[in-house]
């Protein structure tokens, strides 16, 4: 049967999401409204319905989302991240350098061992209240760290929703995940560090050369001791909001054994966690990232009806499957191409849709050791840096961020992200071809 793709019908949905794109891009209209907006014509021009729609919305990741947000905001409230900001400016004294690496590093495992998107719900508004606190620049901070989130997430199975679909629908285990990806995941991380200090090399300058600025950063330490001795800590509900934190983590982390999936788990310790505390549920939803949700939703949709309309199955079909069958092409093609199409469109479904192209691929062209499901793994999150729709950790990073009045436009995000994405692919292909070549 001919592609739906091929057939004029498919015009529409590409025209409207290269048009919302188009609007995200440039900055027309807040990303929410135009993703909205979109899905809307798409339902007045009965190209779908609006029960149709709400198929493509995926709920697990929307639970997800709301139940950390639920569960972070009442950290925040309890004093927490005040209490990390302030242990963290005393052990780094204000080094910028530190800073960056010691946050880095704690971004990456957390990633690994939770998931990227928690990890920066977490880590944003700390790293944005200390170095605002220490009269820094946030804003090539939240980039670094929303980088290292992706680049961290891509080592294990849980860290990032493109392992998680794969391990799923592809039956491998968590072990596996760390012991074929942990030795690109690495290098990727040192390399991309080292990169993001050159880049802001000025910016990061050791606060010791400059006298001034010692003195300054001396000031500021006292000046958050002394506000830190005058900020409300509330103990109780700092053990009881962390200790639902922990408890989701844990189940997580044992959900092969649970069976719980991480929305409910998310969700529903949020709501014990607001049971627990009586807090002002009014108060703790306004929290609550509700541009991003919506954004999300819009997204899921739209990227819903292209893949309803066989665009991304059409596309990748016809990039696929005319590559031949020299193995290092092949695992090369699924690397690059999976980065790039994850960097400009939602990751998720893009990889749900490459899981029956690469079950082809394997059946004419059997390479050994699943390095074509690494390939896909390594492409889907390490592609999702390119921009800020790329992947679930970034726009969630940047809704906070903004909240916090940290702007971050489509286009500086991707001047970035654009060179990390390739490095990060680069010594990706180094890894796999390899690999592939000691597999042979």
């Amino acid at each position: 049967m001919e592609h739906a793709a091929q057939h004029s019908s498919a015009l529409l949905p590409i025209l409207v999401f290269l048009v919302v794109y188009a609007a995200i891009t440039f900055e027309l209209v807040n990303k929410a409204a135009a993703a909205l907006a979109g899905v809307g014509v798409l339902i007045v021009l009965r190209v779908t319905t609006e029960h149709h729609a709400v198929g493509f919305v995926d709920f697990e990741t929307l639970m997800l989302l709301t139940g950390m947000m639920i569960l972070v905001s009442l950290i925040k409230k309890s004093g927490f991240f005040t209490i990390v900001s302030v242990r963290i400016a005393e052990i780094t004294k204000g080094s910028p350098v530190k800073i960056l690496v010691l946050f880095s590093i704690v971004t990456a495992l957390m990633s690994a061992f939770l998931d990227n998107v928690t990890t920066v719900l977490i880590i944003i508004p700390i790293i944005i209240e200390l170095t605002r606190g220490m009269g820094l620049n946030p804003r090539n901070y939240v980039l670094s760290q929303v980088f290292i989130s992706n680049i961290g997430g891509t080592a294990t199975l849980i860290g990032d929703p493109p392992n998680v679909i794969i391990g799923s629908k592809v039956g491998l285990s968590f072990n596996q995940f760390i012991l074929n990806l942990t030795p690109t995941v690495i290098p990727v991380f040192i390399v991309v560090l080292a990169y993001i200090w050159f880049i802001n090399r000025v910016e990061f300058k050791p606060i010791n050369t400059s006298l001034s600025k010692l003195v300054s950063v001396q000031l500021l330490l006292e000046k958050i001791r002394f506000e830190f001795a005058n900020i409300t800590i509330d103990k109780k509900l700092m053990i009881k909001s962390l200790a639902c934190l922990f408890l989701a983590i844990l189940l997580f982390i044992t959900q092969t054994i649970t069976g719980l999936a991480p929305g409910v788990v998310a969700l529903g310790m949020a709501m014990v966690l607001l049971i627990i505390t009586r807090a002002n549920v009014e108060h703790v939803l306004e929290e609550v990232e509700w541009s991003t949700l919506l954004f999300f939703t819009g997204l899921f949709i739209l990227v819903g009806v292209l893949e309803e309309y066989g665009v991304i199955e059409w596309i990748a079909h016809n990039v696929f499957m005319n590559v031949g069958d020299n193995p290092y092409v092949i695992v090369l093609m699924v690397l690059w191409v999976s980065g790039i199409f994850s960097g400009f469109l939602d990751n998720i479904p893009f990889t749900i849709t490459m899981i029956p192209i690469i079950h082809l691929l394997l059946e004419s062209n059997p390479i050994p050791n699943d390095i074509l499901w690494w390939a896909l793994a390594l492409g889907a999150c390490l592609g999702g840096n390119i921009t800020m729709i790329g992947a679930s950790a970034n726009i969630v990073s940047l809704g906070i961020a903004k909240k916090y009045g940290v702007e971050i436009s489509f286009i500086d995000f991707m001047k970035k992200g654009l060179i990390v994405a390739l490095i990060s692919l680069a010594i990706a292909s180094i890894y796999l071809v390899i690999y592939l070549r000691i597999s042979l």
